[in-house]
């Protein structure tokens, strides 16, 4: 079991509602880290038919077994116990009773929207952050690896090769959760589709294109993309626009959530293709844009954060918000610096010239951090350090 830094943030926030939600995609780590977290609460999964039928006919009865609460997992599948929750909660007022995990927030969340609101406590796991594997012991000796491996626990929990463990994960996804969720009459055209979300990490979304580069309308794309967003596969990056007045790129772009999920969707297989594969940029961005978020989610915060394009090109590749100011934040894979590296840069610092910034930071593919003129250099390796 690898510590995971969401488990102090569920443990204060069962401190203040009496129900948790904790989501994320398949095989993240949730039900391992709600267990670790309560490990005296009583654990029901509704994956099991048996528990699935018995809260479904008799959500009353089902709940009574629980007196002081439980861990109910993947509770999406039983959609009739929220409102069933609301009652116990309410007539029993005690602060972290019930622990809900589920992979699909859409179900979930709808379910707490409507039944649960002002009850629940909401946390989003996504697979191990660079930090949780340096505790873990489990970092790969090499940028490549990691970007080759992804985040998944039972990768490093069963040393499972990523060319071993995704084909597996992806049929599973593809074949089991997609169609419950949306009618997917070509799975081979799904398939494609998701193949070319992944070629387009990074890139700005032109739902237009996408389609037409699968065969599928914008419309089904826009469907199709919302099942892999609301299965937190991906995410997309919204362009900061507040307070500038110029003409800015207000489209977002598309990132996965996982980068070796990403490799593998590309045909990665090992690290001597990585290191000189066309996309190793990309994937490196997607990489650190994932634990950007993995660093907001762990702590309960919204992702918030956001990429800089105006509409003559010149961009950052992420900016966020701080009480001092804006925080711009450019990637770069190489590992050695270049000084071209900091044009960008210096274009944001004219742009931002009458507003609050830090100082930029550099994450980038080499070994030191040091600061280097108008930014901090970061390591990818020190990428822990960037709040």
């Amino acid at each position: 079991m690898y510590a995971r830094q969401a488990c102090s943030t569920l443990q204060r926030l069962a401190r203040g509602f009496p129900i948790l939600a904790l989501t994320g995609p398949r095989q993240s780590g949730k039900t391992t880290l709600a267990r670790a977290c309560f490990p005296d609460k009583p654990y029901v999964s509704l994956e099991n038919p048996d528990e699935r039928d018995f809260a479904e006919q008799d959500p009353k009865r089902f709940l009574a077994r629980f007196p002081e609460g439980a861990i109910l997992d993947e509770v999406q599948r039983c959609p009739a116990l929220f409102s069933w929750l609301q009652g116990v909660v309410d007539a029993r007022p005690v602060m972290g009773q019930f622990i809900l995990t589920g992979s699909a927030q859409f179900d979930l969340l709808a379910g707490v929207g409507q039944s649960l609101a002002g009850r629940v406590g909401r946390i989003e796991l996504l697979p191990l952050s660079l930090a949780e594997m340096r505790d873990g012991a489990c970092l790969p000796p090499s940028l490549d690896r990691l970007l080759l491996n992804g985040g998944y626990p039972a990768i490093y929990q069963r040393e499972l090769a990523a060319a071993d463990w995704f084909p597996n994960y992806v049929a599973t996804y593809l074949e089991r959760d997609v169609r419950q969720i949306v009618a997917v009459r070509d799975l081979s055209q799904f398939q494609r589709f998701v193949r070319m979300c992944a070629a387009r990490s990074g890139q700005l979304l032109n739902l237009a294109a996408l389609g037409a580069d699968c065969g599928i309308s914008a419309v089904t794309a826009r469907e199709w993309l919302s099942v892999l967003e609301a299965s937190y596969l991906v995410c997309r990056l919204p362009p900061y626009f507040q307070n500038f007045g110029k003409r800015l790129v207000k489209s977002p772009k598309l990132y996965f959530l996982d980068v070796g999920l990403m490799a593998w969707l590309l045909g990665i297989r090992d690290e001597a293709a990585m290191a000189t594969h066309a996309a190793r940029g990309a994937l490196f961005e997607t990489w650190v844009v994932g634990e950007l978020v993995k660093q907001r989610f762990n702590a309960g915060q919204p992702a918030d954060v956001y990429f800089w394009r105006d509409s003559s090109g010149n961009e950052i590749d992420v900016v966020f918000e701080t009480s001092e100011g804006l925080q711009a934040v450019e990637i770069k894979s190489g590992s050695t610096f270049a000084s071209d590296w900091t044009d960008g840069v210096k274009k944001w610092e004219k742009f931002t010239a009458d507003t609050p910034t830090r100082k930029p930071i550099l994450i980038y593919g080499g070994d030191e951090s040091h600061e280097r003129g108008a930014c901090h250099l970061v390591a990818w390796r020190d990428i822990r350090a960037i709040t």
